[in-house]
């Protein structure tokens, strides 16, 4: 399968899984992009922050035209978020792609095992 449309094929699979459950980027684009396009970690989790704004953006329209968002909440989140990623922006040079990969992996597992309890 040609890598455009692979690419293109893993940013619906995350558009549709982020409008659902709120996640998407991470979740589903960084796995994707190292297990079926061969980035490296770094890359991957670079390639799909720059994806986030604009699906966020699409999945906004929607939430805040039906009142689904709340504002004050989403505003102090977005500062402890812009924060956090900037920090971590720059930070990930110090980590190794192979530390990096097991973190990524241990937070998913601890994700779904959170969802599975509750």
């Amino acid at each position: 399968m040609p890598v455009k449309l692979r690419a293109a094929l893993i940013g619906m699979v995350a558009g549709v899984v982020s409008g659902l459950f709120g996640v998407g980027g991470g979740v589903v684009v960084v796995p994707g992009l190292v297990l079926w396009m061969g980035l490296d970690q770094r890359r991957a989790a670079a390639t799909s922050l720059a994806t986030i704004a604009a699906s966020a953006g699409a999945a906004l329209i929607v939430f805040g035209r039906s009142s689904a968002v709340d504002w004050p909440a989403a505003g102090l989140l977005l500062i402890g978020a812009t924060a956090g990623a900037w920090w971590a922006a720059r930070s990930l040079h110090k980590v190794s792609t192979s530390s990096l990969t097991w973190a990524f992996a241990a937070l998913m597992l601890i994700a779904a095992a959170r969802l599975v309890i509750t």
